[in-house]
């Protein structure tokens, strides 16, 4: 990502300075032009293609809800944001705000201002503090965003603290099996005194020993090269898109994601249309946060129909991605035109059934752990019972 410098004129033709991040000067100047903007110089700053610094959840939450206190006690939004800057411990963090205090003070709205810190920030974030100053109802936008952001700071550590036992488990499954492979197994290797006389599964294991006492650093070789080629192959449109309905249509742990999914998209699309957002724009930024190349291909179909006048409850069905009670409250909504409160209604009753999602998720994982954890040693011990066995029997003839 690349940060850009310019000096532009707005449609009143009033001069405008500011900076905005891109990966390119393409993508650069068709973010100006969104934004009504016609630029006359601009330049890439210097050292700008290092790594952005991205706020965390816990982060947005925090700040929203400073920020909303602030401006409901009637402090200005300048004033607001020079004290959010004085609060801020992390340097990189503290020039983000530091920037947007200076635009600002020079004139320049909130949301442009945010929008030229892209990436640090949000695409959610912004429209919503844009739907604010267009409303007049900026302190109300940013109470809407904190608790946005502290349920799903909520929702992300469930899913950490859920997943503690399943790595720790992971981890002392790893630990046990090198055990097994590099002190265990040598030791009763060494019985045999003709090693040709060994069973197939014997020889097999003993192999693997060898290999992990011997070779180990080929294991970690392969175990990088693994992690970076399935990153990389992640990276990749179709394999992703395979992927990530694979995560929504899987058996036994499909229906699950789904209520995650469905808990995340009702809450973000209440906030957004709650806050005056048109609503294409709602199905657009709303979808887009649940981060699934899937979704995001079949609700690309969802915003066409709704642009040609087709109801929402109507085109989402079609998508067969929630469940049919998620569809049918969508329904009620807009025959009753309620359709932000129920929404928020929906997104509560939705965000319990994730966390008990979540549990169950995580239940899966532990006894296929448990399982593979109990075939390695059985394995192992098949392995080395002739070995046992032989030792035994010549004890006894002794």
């Amino acid at each position: 990502m690349k940060s850009y410098s310019y000096i532009a004129q707005d449609a009143r033709g009033k001069q405008v300075k500011g900076k905005a991040n891109a990966e390119n000067e393409q993508e650069f100047l068709e973010k100006m032009k969104e934004r009504g903007l016609f630029v006359k110089d601009y330049g890439e700053e210097a050292g700008s293609s290092r790594s952005i610094y991205k706020f965390s959840t816990k982060e947005l939450a925090f700040c929203c809800r400073q920020l909303s206190a602030m401006l409901t006690s009637g402090l200005t939004l300048v004033k607001s944001i020079d004290i959010m800057r004085s609060e801020q411990e992390n340097d990189k963090a503290k020039a983000i705000w530091q920037d947007i205090y200076e635009n600002v003070q020079k004139g320049e709205s909130f949301s442009a201002t945010l929008e030229m810190h892209r990436g640090s920030f949000p695409d959610f974030l912004i429209s919503m503090v844009g739907a604010g100053e267009a409303s007049g109802s900026l302190d109300v936008i940013m109470t809407r965003l904190s608790e946005q952001y502290a349920k799903e700071n909520k929702l992300n550590n469930t899913v950490k603290g859920a997943m503690i036992y399943p790595i720790i488990l992971a981890v002392l499954c790893v630990v046990i099996v090198i055990f097994l492979f590099t002190f265990i197994m040598p030791t009763f290797i060494g019985m045999y005194e003709d090693p040709t006389t060994m069973p197939f599964l014997t020889k097999v294991l003993n192999a693997i020993s060898i290999f992990l006492r011997t070779k180990w650093y080929i294991l970690i070789i392969l175990v990088i090269f693994a992690v970076l080629g399935i990153n990389y192959a992640l990276k990749e449109p179709k394999l992703r898109y395979k992927v990530d309905r694979m995560i929504l249509k899987g058996p036994g742990w499909g229906p699950l994601v789904t209520k995650i999914y469905t808990a995340r998209f009702s809450r973000t699309l209440s906030s957004l249309y709650s806050s005056g957002i048109p609503m294409v724009e709602c199905i657009q930024r709303a979808s887009a946060i649940l981060g699934n190349l899937y979704v995001d291909d079949k609700f690309e179909g969802v915003v066409d129909e709704v642009k040609q006048g087709e109801t929402l409850s109507a085109a989402i069905t079609r998508t067969e991605i929630f469940e049919s009670m998620f569809c049918s409250v969508i329904y009620v909504g807009e025959e009753s035109g309620a359709l932000d409160s129920i929404l928020e209604k929906t997104s509560e009753y939705y965000e319990d059934e994730s966390d008990s999602a979540v549990e169950r998720l995580v239940h899966m994982v532990e006894p296929i752990m448990l399982v593979f954890m109990g075939l390695i040693i059985g394995l192992v011990v098949c392995g080395i019972y002739p070995a046992l066995y032989g030792a035994l029997d010549s004890v006894e003839n002794e």
